[in-house]
């Protein structure tokens, strides 16, 4: 064999190792989401703190993600991914090992932060590791399928070795395989830096918009304790003003800003972002309230859970792996759109969930449209975020829409758990039992999680209108996104 073949076969293991570290990142947003009943019940959560073991991960990773990036151009590639790596297995080790709300929380924060740290870097290495045009283009392939299937796995997962080991194995398999790509990372993975780059990087600006979600998070939730009005609920908002103008101040002044904000004078670009924001607030209220449904209600076990995504999950797939012929044949704006509606729609169907329901009738066909609509707002919504980028802010324009989409589900999931948990309580002092008062929270969470879709579409309707040249040149670059 020639050393030139053998350094092509490095190459491509160096992609399956990297592939491998970004399932890892992805997978750990949505494997908990079947785990939590047990969680809850394990660590004694209330029902208004248990979001925070979605929302800490999102929160952190969506807060750093432009960050981790930018660290990984200026410190290394391969020492930056490697200590995210580090990072991320031993936050999962402590959260397996967590015995109360605190200490779990703290983990997946952390948690949060080295899978910031591990997704840009493991692109940038992609991204330098094979040239540009056909190789390329197969190893983004390979790439995106392999994240996407993170997600997907997620919820099956999480199911399986939350009924056959417990919950605390959702976050133990991390170390292992973090292990061995920690071992193998030096032998294939060749060392790169933006070595003309030493301007620095933000973390001002980091430290600022993150802690502004976090304080508007963490006001939203204890609402439901200390009420709209309280003088404690108006300082937690004025502070998250505060400190998100300070964050765009920071990010019009620095020298080397996390986001460039001329990036989004592009309506079409911008449109696209907002959009992107809403949709998954929406979807990660309906994957968190339909886990506790599904458990809670109808009485299903984790690993039976699991298995009842798989057709949503299925969907997805196979819609998104269509969508960039539709986008071609249609155009971005009414694909986009359509993807909207339809998550809407199937929103819509899941608000008229009832407590003697059943998976067939309450939960099948509403999550199939919600799939549908899912492929499509996915690929369409990147297409629109990067259309008429320059080639060298690519990565910044894909980068925001990942950031936009994060924060999205962390606050969006705020909003709705806030709402869900304050009509529930209602429905227990007025006597309703506690499956049925469960689901009157899920039925408005369902339905307000319908309007934020619906305020996508109409955003995307009105903003969202690419070139044909701008559509051709971000479709070229989706697949990092």
């Amino acid at each position: 064999m020639t050393s030139a073949s053998t350094a092509r076969d490095r190459r491509w293991l160096a992609l399956i190792l990297l592939a491998g570290a970004q399932f890892l990142v992805v997978l750990d947003a949505t494997v908990v989401n079947v785990a939590l009943p047990a969680i809850q019940q394990d660590l004694n959560f209330s029902v208004s703190n248990l979001q925070w073991v979605l929302n800490a991960y999102t929160l952190t990773f969506g807060g750093f993600l432009l960050l981790g990036g930018r660290a990984a151009d200026l410190f290394g590639r391969r020492r930056v991914f490697m200590t995210g790596i580090g990072l991320f297995a031993a936050a999962s080790l402590v959260a397996g090992l967590s015995n109360s709300e605190g200490m779990l929380i703290a983990a997946r924060a952390v948690q949060g932060l080295g899978g910031a740290i591990v997704s840009p870097a493991a692109l940038s290495i992609v991204m330098n590791t094979f040239a540009e045009g056909g190789e390329r283009t197969k190893a983004l392939s390979v790439w995106g399928a392999v994240a996407g299937a993170g997600g997907a796995v997620g919820s099956l997962l999480g199911g399986v070795l939350t009924d056959a080991v417990g919950w605390e194995w959702v976050f133990f398999i991390n170390v292992p395989i973090a292990a061995a790509i920690l071992a193998l990372s030096p032998a294939l993975l060749a060392e790169s830096r933006a070595e003309d780059d030493r301007s620095g990087f933000d973390l001002a600006g980091a430290l600022t918009v993150t802690a502004g979600l976090a304080v508007l998070i963490f006001t939203l939730v204890n609402t439901t304790q200390h009420g709209w009005g309280s003088t404690r609920t108006v300082i937690g908002f004025v502070a998250t003003v505060v400190l998100l103008v300070a964050f765009f101040v920071r990010e019009s002044t620095a020298r080397s800003p996390l986001i460039r904000l001329g990036i989004l004078k592009s309506r079409t670009r911008s449109g696209a972002n907002l959009s992107a924001m809403l949709a998954i607030a929406g979807m990660m209220g309906m994957f968190y309230f339909l886990s506790l449904y599904m458990q809670d209600v109808l009485g299903a076990s984790a690993m039976r859970t699991g298995f009842q995504y798989l057709p949503l999950a299925g969907t997805i797939f196979l819609t998104a792996g269509a969508a960039s012929s539709i986008v071609g044949r249609v155009g971005v704006r009414p694909t986009l759109v359509t993807g909207f509606v339809l998550t809407a729609i199937g929103l819509l169907w899941f608000s008229q969930v009832s407590a003697d329901g059943s998976y067939l009738s309450d939960v099948l066909f509403p999550s199939m449209i919600v799939a549908v609509g899912i492929g499509l707002f996915f690929v369409s919504g990147t297409v629109a975020a990067t259309a008429g980028v320059a080639p060298e802010e690519s990565g910044l324009a894909s980068g925001l829409l990942n950031t936009s989409q994060q924060v999205g589900g962390a606050v969006g999931l705020a909003i709705l758990s806030t709402l869900a948990v304050s009509r529930t309580n209602h429905a227990l002092a007025d006597g309703s039992s506690a499956a049925v008062s469960a689901v009157d929270g899920f039925q408005l969470a369902f339905l307000i999680g319908a309007f934020f879709a619906v305020a996508g579409a109409i955003i995307a309707f009105v903003f969202v209108r690419p070139s044909a040249a701008e559509i051709a040149q971000a479709e070229a670059a989706a697949v990092p996104a």
